[in-house]
């Protein structure tokens, strides 16, 4: 139950951090001759850590509603996305060409040279993307002590049918 809890806790960390990384900016550059600088959110230069984000925590929803083997493979798949994430964040770094096809102002038909610096956001992709992974991994390897969804809901196998008809027509629960 405590490794559910931690798998949990890691899928929210990585979708706070990737989302966070997609309003965070991932690219500035100057033109220079006194022109205003242009900044680069992460929405902007890639949509994957969001993406990956969000598919990671659908996965994780749904391995409560799972049986262990194929919570062991959801696991796998979130570890994946995990990676994934860590790959956009350390890779995509845009280069002068591909700021001038966004921002039509950057070519250099317009200046002559366009200073870039990184901003935070490919760091908070890194770090999801890390708790993604974690989340993952733990998954995978903890799946068969988690507690199964329908427990509480199950009938009691003893209970014949028509003394669980009893217990609905004095109003109570039999799956309790």
């Amino acid at each position: 139950m405590r490794f559910q809890r931690i798998v949990d806790l890691l899928a929210v960390a990585a979708l706070a951090l990737l989302g966070l990384s997609a309003y965070l900016t991932w690219v500035s550059a100057d033109p220079g001759n006194g022109r205003k600088a242009v900044v680069f959110t992460g929405y902007t230069i890639t949509k994957a850590p969001v993406t990956l984000a969000l598919a990671g925590v659908v996965a994780i929803v749904v391995t409560k509603l799972a049986g262990t083997v194929l919570r062991r493979v959801l696991g796998g798949l979130v570890a994946l996305l995990g990676v994934a994430a860590v790959a956009v964040s350390l890779g995509v770094r845009p280069d002068g060409p591909e700021l001038s096809r966004l921002r039509p102002e950057l070519s250099e038909a317009v200046t002559d040279q366009v200073r870039q610096s990184l901003g935070p956001a490919p760091w908070f992709a890194l770090a999801g993307g890390v708790a993604l992974a974690a989340a993952g991994l733990i998954a995978v390897l903890t799946a068969q002590r988690w507690r199964r969804p329908t427990e509480r809901y199950e009938r009691d196998p003893a209970a014949a049918p028509a003394d669980q008809w009893k217990a609905i027509d004095a109003g109570e629960d039999p799956t309790l």
